[in-house]
């Protein structure tokens, strides 16, 4: 097996922790809970966060599945070079982006997901990744003789002429091997 590509859970879970703390946020806000001010800096730091994390790194191996619409948003973040490329940022970033959403009642499980994915980010720096974009391939157009391919020249292989006969069907119907006696 290979190695555990930390910076890709961590994405996942800041994602949904900028949803949760985005919802926590409307929630309060719509409550007109004590603590709205609060309210409104969750909603604000939930939608910063789901879009910085909304574009996917590309992996080291194997392939990477791109979110739709990710294209555009990949080159916002790329814009901003190390400061959204580098994960000890990013961690540090998250944490700091927890701390104020933490004193509010509906904003407290988005503050608790964003510091577990700002550990796991941190995880991902110590052990060298980074913050790569996915880079669309041009595509190779099919030439038109590679495209067209020969009909097969034999038939497909059949069963005997003697297993392709239907058995006769039995007067009676279905027997049954289990004895009934009626009383």
């Amino acid at each position: 097996m290979g190695q555990i590509e930390w910076a890709m859970w961590a994405n996942e879970q800041a994602l949904a922790a900028g949803l949760i703390m985005l919802t926590g946020g409307i929630v309060a806000v719509a409550g007109q809970f004590k603590g709205w001010y609060f309210a409104a800096y969750a909603i604000a730091a939930g939608v910063f966060v789901c879009l910085l994390e909304y574009p996917r790194s590309k992996r080291k191996k194997g392939s990477t599945m791109e979110r739709c619409g990710q294209k555009y948003m990949t080159a916002v973040v790329k814009v901003f070079g190390p400061l959204t490329r580098n994960y000890y940022i990013r961690a540090i970033l998250h944490a700091a982006l927890a701390v104020p959403a933490g004193f509010l009642l509906s904003t407290i499980l988005g503050t608790v997901c964003l510091g577990i994915a700002s550990g796991i980010y941190l995880l991902a720096a110590v052990r060298g990744e980074e913050w790569r974009p996915i880079e669309q391939k041009p595509r190779e157009r099919p030439h038109v003789g590679d495209t067209i391919k020969q009909p097969p020249t034999n038939p497909p292989p059949r069963p005997p002429a003697d297993a392709r006969k239907k058995p006769p069907a039995e007067a009676g119907g279905q027997v049954n091997p289990i004895a009934v006696e009626a009383e």
